[in-house]
């Protein structure tokens, strides 16, 4: 049943009046259906599209927005009545019209009069693209079309610097997800499987009446980046990486990563590079302000964990050298971190158009083919730190690897550390105008505090 989630109408006929202000263009954005899983009548649980969300504030289910001039008209037919066999009804297209602020309301026969001279974005469902198609009477996509393309760029512009609306929804996802942290980081004292880590901690995010924000990620080979399986056991010596977010009701993310040891406390080796990866993320957030570019913060991370990895003797040679080099990508092939707020990567579904400021493409470097973000910080603007150390088989077992690089890695010493799999830190961190704000701060990432929180000692 749709709940008439609370609703901030300032902030979204905000957004409704800065959008006209940027793209004069009348705007149609559709929300989106439900998919189903199986066979029609068993559907995977609804989630509107983010940039429907964005103006219209509430995630209904085939539904329409149109907007002109600054205000909203609402498009959506009511179920009919025998529907309520099944499901409580929701409230009459009238009422939620009013309740999101809408000008007018229509059923959605009415969009046939809509043509090409609206501009779109194109839905992820490819049955609601040919919908689109339909209504709009051409082809519709951002390489089909100069028009939609320039609303892409318009809400780009829009939704890479939060209002305040925005904010408090990101941090109340943030309290349940620190809350699931603790749970799950409780849990593993008993736990015998990633499993039973995932239950405690997706248990606190559905009492708390939120969903995960993407698949989460528990488990013991953290050397797996988006390790989408439970099914391994838990021994004392394991680690545990776990990267989990709550989301609202009305769709804002949440994207936190810890690291914590199964039995309580960090074996030696352990915490060695645990302590690598922790420096690497705490320079990068001493280093976010505004006008800063965040590929320089990705490259500073590289910097302190080749580091870290010279002074634990696992590479050999100056750091500097050693990213210029793409060593560093050997043990953290990914990006420093990305775009957060509706989406836990924020705007994706545009490409690289949200990520990369104009006239900027990714790089062919191993070290930087996969940063998600590169542009200059802006005030509002909520990113993610999330540094690792992974030892990834395909990667580090490769004969031709080991071969190219004997001279920089020292590959005994690294045998040294052979059980550890992986090891993220991520926090949550707003642009402010005095530099930044880790809107995440309340879990702890010292080791001696994940240590205190799973035992007693922490809670």
């Amino acid at each position: 049943m749709l709940s008439l989630l609370p609703l901030n109408l300032k902030a979204l006929n905000d957004r409704r009046q800065r959008l006209q202000q940027i793209f004069p263009e009348p705007v149609l954005l559709w929300s989106g259906a439900p998919l189903p899983r199986n066979f029609r009548a068993n559907a995977y649980p609804f989630r509107a599209s983010s940039h429907f969300l964005y103006f219209a504030g509430l995630p209904l289910e085939n539904a329409v927005i149109c907007l002109a001039d600054g205000n909203l008209d609402l498009y959506w037919d009511e179920p009919p009545a025998q529907a309520a066999l099944w499901q409580a009804l929701p409230p009459r297209r009238e009422t939620i019209a009013t309740y999101i602020g809408a000008r007018a309301h229509y059923p959605l026969a009415e969009l046939k009069t809509r043509r090409a001279e609206f501009a779109t974005l194109p839905h992820l469902d490819a049955q609601v693209v040919q919908e689109q198609t339909q209504v709009l009477g051409r082809k519709v996509g951002l390489m089909e079309s100069e028009r939609d393309r320039a609303l892409a760029e318009a809400i780009v512009t829009l939704r890479l610097c939060h209002d305040e609306f925005g904010l408090q929804e990101m941090r109340q996802a943030l309290t349940v997800t620190i809350a699931a942290h603790r749970a799950g980081m409780q849990r593993s004292k008993t736990a015998h499987s990633e499993a039973q880590v995932r239950a405690a901690m997706e248990g606190v995010i559905l009492e708390h009446h939120c969903t995960c924000a993407y698949g989460s990620i528990i488990t013991t080979h953290g050397e797996v980046l988006h390790n989408d399986r439970y099914t391994n056991s838990i021994t004392p010596g394991d680690l545990i990486l776990a990267d989990v977010g709550a989301e609202t009701p009305s769709g804002w993310a949440s994207d936190i990563t810890r690291t914590w040891p199964a039995s309580g406390q960090f074996t030696a080796p352990q915490r060695d590079l645990y302590q690598v990866v922790l420096a690497a993320h705490d320079a990068c957030i001493a280093a976010l302000q505004p006008g800063v570019e965040y590929r320089e913060i990705h490259l500073l991370g590289c910097r302190v964990l080749a580091a870290g990895l010279v002074e634990l003797g696992i590479l050999r040679g100056n750091p500097e050298d050693l990213v210029a080099q793409d060593l560093h990508a050997l043990f953290f092939p990914h990006g420093i971190g990305h775009l957060l707020g509706l989406d836990v990567h924020d705007m994706e579904d545009l490409g690289d158009l949200a990520g990369y400021a104009p006239n900027r493409h990714r790089s062919d470097r191993f070290g930087l083919r996969y940063l998600r973000l590169d542009r200059p910080l802006q005030v509002g603007m909520v990113v993610t730190i999330e540094p690792g150390f992974y030892q990834v088989p395909s990667i580090l077992e490769s004969a031709k690897t080991q071969a190219a690089y004997q001279a920089e890695v020292n590959w005994d010493r690294l045998a040294d550390f052979a059980s550890i799999r992986g090891i993220r830190i991520e926090d949550d961190v707003l642009i402010t105008a005095a530099g930044s704000e880790v809107l995440s701060a309340a879990l702890p990432t010292t080791p001696e505090a994940i240590e205190g929180l799973c035992t007693d000692e922490g809670i």
